[in-house]
């Protein structure tokens, strides 16, 4: 069945290289802890904070060398209390397993956006 994985996680600035370091950390987190390959990936979308423009963190993608996986770069919404500097994924993936056993992964200062969910192992390591 198609699962939808979330993930965010967070920069310090606007740039096109810390955005792909942080970004390429955070869907090989969410790959490797929901043991997923590439090949049953169905998409990928990303979104950026207002705040950020430097680069499209869907490139990151490309850079772990997922040619194949559709990918699409979004704005997340400007609302005031949201958390700034931030990237969020939603990656749809085919996954056994129920919702509850979906591994959502928030690294960084994201860490707080779904504290329910939170690996607390894996947010002590970012």
């Amino acid at each position: 069945m198609i699962r939808g994985i979330r993930g965010a996680t967070t920069v310090e600035h606007d740039d096109a290289q810390e955005i792909l370091e942080r970004t390429k950390e955070l869907i090989w987190a969410m790959a490797e802890q929901n043991r997923i390959l590439p090949e049953a990936m169905a998409s990928i979308c990303f979104t950026l904070t207002p705040d950020l423009h430097a680069t499209f963190p869907a490139e990151a993608a490309r850079l772990v060398g997922w040619r194949y996986v559709p990918v699409i770069c979004m704005r997340e919404l400007d609302v005031p209390h949201g958390l700034p500097k931030t990237i969020r994924v939603l990656m749809h993936a085919e996954l056994e397993g129920s919702q509850a056993s979906v591994r959502h992964v928030y690294l960084q200062r994201a860490t707080v956006l779904r504290e329910d969910l939170v690996d607390q192992e894996v947010a002590r390591d970012s």
